[in-house]
């Protein structure tokens, strides 16, 4: 399969998750704990993990088990990320949110600057200061009753996005040494996703009575989209993967990714609101739409001259 196809497929899958995500959060938790979906997502990880073992064993000679620990550890900090992003899911709608979460490309600079001693090229700050006009765009055009609030969401995706880039940093480097194929990789991943919610929701069992009140009260409804919502997930993971490997480069893959990220989250906020309002969420008055529109422009902009 063509790599464009899968980045087109992971972008696709990634925006319509962010969007589920928003509805499960709103819809079931009324934006309050929506974190406790984790107690479901941990045991789905960890069981889904150990089926993918049986049918992708590892020989532990290709992978020494220091190596394992650290996919292992990449996962877990992957679902420490998740508690600041359910935290702003709950604070804001989705298209602001993907808009915050395209600051990744900027903490990956920073990180390279300070963990690798890179330096900024002069076109890379120009898109460092393009990407952060999105956000600070969203921010200004709110209401002064509604920015405090705006700014607590984008506190709490650029959070996500820190934790994130480190998990994806570890993986990446563990990746390139160990002699596993991506798949077998994904599984210490999807164990370590598995392991780190089942830590964090018994660090706070409110969490999981959160969780098992809302089953009950929903008479196991919410399950299915929970599940639904994993399945896209994880076809996002590996598509996104895949692409990079079969990509020419690394970087276009990255690039094509960010690039079309925002701009599918925009136009699928506006076609989920006019189809299932229930489910695309979005305020689409004359004035939020502009705003958008010009933050995903810039936001857009800024990743492509910062990745050149």
């Amino acid at each position: 399969m063509n790599w464009l196809v899968l980045v087109a497929i992971a972008v696709v899958a990634d925006a319509i998750r962010v969007f589920a995500d928003n509805y499960i959060t709103d819809v079931y938790f009324k934006g309050k704990e929506s974190v406790s979906q984790k107690h479901f997502y941990g045991w789905f990880f960890v069981i889904l993990s150990i089926v993918m073992l049986f049918i992708f064993p590892v020989d532990i000679q290709a992978a020494p088990l220091y190596l394992i620990g650290f996919l292992i550890l990449s996962g877990c900090l992957n679902s420490l990320a998740g508690i600041p992003y359910y935290r702003a899911m709950e604070m804001d709608d989705t298209t602001n949110i993907s808009i915050f979460v395209q600051l990744a490309p900027i903490v990956y600079l920073v990180f390279g600057w300070i963990a690798l001693h890179e330096s900024f090229s002069p076109h890379q700050l120009l898109g460092f200061v393009i990407i952060l006009c999105g956000p600070f765009l969203v921010i200004a055009t709110t209401r002064k009753r509604s920015r405090k609030v705006k700014i607590k969401a984008a506190i709490q995706a650029a959070l996500y996005v820190v934790i994130s880039v480190v998990a994806n940093l570890i993986f990446v480097k563990t990746s390139d040494i160990t002699e596993m194929s991506f798949v077998q990789d994904m599984i210490f991943i999807f164990l370590g996703k598995g392991i780190g919610n089942i830590i964090i929701c018994g660090f706070k069992p409110t969490w999981i009575q959160r969780f098992n009140t809302v089953v009950k009260k929903t008479k196991g409804k919410m399950l299915r989209p929970l599940i639904i919502n994993a399945i896209i997930g994880i076809t996002k993971d590996f598509t996104y993967r895949a692409a990079l490997t079969l990509a020419p480069a690394v970087a276009i893959a990255s690039v094509a990714t960010d690039s079309a990220s925002p701009i599918v989250v925009f136009f699928l906020g506006i076609l989920f609101t006019l189809i299932w309002p229930a489910f695309g969420r979005e305020k689409l008055e004359k004035k939020t739409v502009l705003v958008h529109m010009i933050a995903t422009i810039l936001v857009v902009a800024g990743i492509i001259i910062l990745q050149k």
